[in-house]
């Protein structure tokens, strides 16, 4: 201590800072406040672990095939809905697909899904499908940017839905296009009344 207090002034402190120059606070204050500010980003929870927990409350099968994927399946109305989840650190960016359990193999078959695509995306407010001219098959994409890190288990979780909820809703249209020969849009309105039929 630079002062000592005799008669138990509580406040000598204070004034012996006060009549010295002004480092005096920066060397008190400076090597607290970055401390504070590492361990709150130390303990910011990794998105795919909130998201890994959110999957479990809902009682979904699940794997972790590292510490940025998750991979579960979940039960639509139409078909299981399998979906891949990935953190990219470098972007700050949580990424997420799903895969149709159909393919697009014929020529006619691909534009008319290509037009069902443009006419579905046009719809979406957000994420997008996509057609995969590898092996043909039906897609839905999104991702979400989470700038410096900080995801909240809400924003996780309906990530989460408003993927399950494109997929139920548009995989009936696709079906429609490859199995039944519709239009992009008489299949569109197809699957928006038999939606509402199963609802």
């Amino acid at each position: 201590m630079l002062v000592e207090e005799p008669h138990g002034d509580s406040c000598a402190t204070a004034k012996s800072c006060a009549s010295l120059d002004l480092n005096c606070f920066v060397l008190w204050l400076e090597p607290y406040m970055p401390v504070i500010h590492q361990d709150e980003f130390a303990l910011a929870p990794h998105p795919i672990d909130m998201l890994e927990r959110t999957v479990e409350d809902n009682g979904w099968s699940f794997e972790r095939s590292g510490r940025d994927e998750l991979n579960l399946s979940v039960a639509g109305k139409w078909s299981d809905h399998h979906f891949s989840f990935s953190w990219r650190e470098d972007l700050k960016s949580l990424h997420i697909t799903s895969t149709f359990d159909m393919r697009v193999t014929e020529e006619v078959r691909r534009q008319n899904v290509a037009d069902l695509l443009m006419y579905v995306n046009a719809r979406l407010w957000i994420g997008h499908f996509d057609l995969w001219h590898e092996d043909g098959s039906i897609v839905f994409r999104h991702a979400m940017i989470f700038p410096g890190a900080e995801a909240s288990a809400s924003q996780c979780e309906a990530l989460l839905n408003l993927a399950l909820e494109a997929c139920e809703h548009y995989y009936p249209a696709f079906q429609f296009v490859l199995w039944g020969g519709k239009s992009a849009e008489d299949a569109v309105a197809a699957a928006v009344l038999e939606c509402a039929g199963r609802a």
